[in-house]
């Protein structure tokens, strides 16, 4: 039997954050797509990375006013079940895209920084669609069990279901995807970042301008990584161990009771990954100083930026010209 929650707490929380993310995803998202497909030529393989992560934070937000009127409602779908299971497969999509996305984009930093022959460094656009088109298989392959999700006799719509009984093996494989779609990619980000680091230090290059910029980029990527998906992994791995647990030691009445609390921090720690979807942007600005020009230039920003520049410059070229004299 699957336990159902009071969501008081969640219902007071949840609606607010949610609301803001869709409008703060939906602005910083669709501006990224708009730069992508009309100011950003010609394409270069990052740039099909970082177009493809917009892309999947994009339907991400779709999902996010219907999750706030679930929760607005003490989790009480009112949309039925065939769209209940299509908005948990956007929200599982994106957590599996964004993270295997955010891997791929540490990873290219890597090749370009440590590995800067490797003819992966030099792939045409269409080559790298075809390579994002593998991460977006592999990121369906691991969220498409929810549409299995049965919501018949239940106005749940969750695809993370406290049980008092064992978890069937349908749950045991959103288990495992849960926990590839994160620690894997976590992995992989930590090696580049890691790698990055010792590379640049042990050739002394580290205060560079450019490698300090190259640096801030990747640890900007971890950041964003750990802080929106850590809590929501940490605390599902609690409630499993917690679960295996209470129904072993515990009446199937008490179960659900000894679970209630926990399950509804992890409501709102899951809620954080949506947080991914409106940071993103933030990967894109830094990601490159030509990234960076692009969205000052679609946002009208460049003219201001360009005179401060050069009003800096003409002070250092006026002061080094007067101490020449002196």
């Amino acid at each position: 039997m699957l336990c159902s929650f009071n969501g008081t707490v969640l219902s007071a929380v949840l609606p607010p954050l949610l609301v803001t993310q869709f409008v703060l995803g939906a602005l910083g998202n669709g501006l990224a797509l708009w730069i992508f497909c009309f100011h950003v030529k010609p394409w270069k393989s990052s740039t099909v990375l970082l177009f493809n992560l917009a892309t999947s934070d994009f339907l991400l937000i779709l999902a996010l006013p219907f999750r706030a009127s679930y929760y607005v409602s003490r989790l009480r779908w009112n949309f039925g079940g065939s769209f209940c299971n299509i908005c948990l497969f956007m929200l599982a999509l994106n957590r599996s895209g964004s993270a295997l996305f955010l891997m791929a984009i540490a990873l290219d930093r890597y090749m370009r920084v440590v590995r800067p022959h490797h003819p992966v460094n030099f792939l045409s656009p269409s080559r790298a669609m075809c390579g994002a088109c593998v991460l977006w298989l592999l990121a369906v392959s691991m969220s498409a069990q929810v549409f299995t999700l049965e919501h018949a006799n239940t106005t749940l719509c969750e695809s993370f279901k406290v049980e008092n009984k064992n978890i069937t093996l349908n749950f045991s494989w959103h288990k495992f995807a849960f926990l590839f779609s994160f620690y894997v990619p976590l992995a992989v980000i930590l090696f580049c970042t890691v790698s990055i680091t010792s590379h640049l230090k042990g050739r002394q290059i580290a205060q560079h301008a450019k490698i300090k910029k190259a640096l801030f980029f990747i640890v900007v990527v971890v950041v964003l990584f750990v802080i929106c998906f850590l809590p929501s992994n940490v605390t599902q791995v609690i409630i499993w161990l917690k679960t295996d647990s209470a129904i072993r030691n515990l009446s199937p009445a008490e179960v659900c009771p000894a679970m209630e609390d926990l399950t509804t921090v992890f409501y709102i720690t899951v809620s954080l990954t949506y947080l991914n979807s409106v940071l993103d942007p933030v990967v894109y600005y830094f990601s490159s100083p030509a990234m960076k020009n692009i969205f000052r230039r679609a946002l009208r920003l460049s003219q201001a930026s360009d005179t401060v520049e050069s009003a800096e410059k003409k002070t250092r070229e006026t002061a080094s010209h007067s101490n020449s004299q002196l």
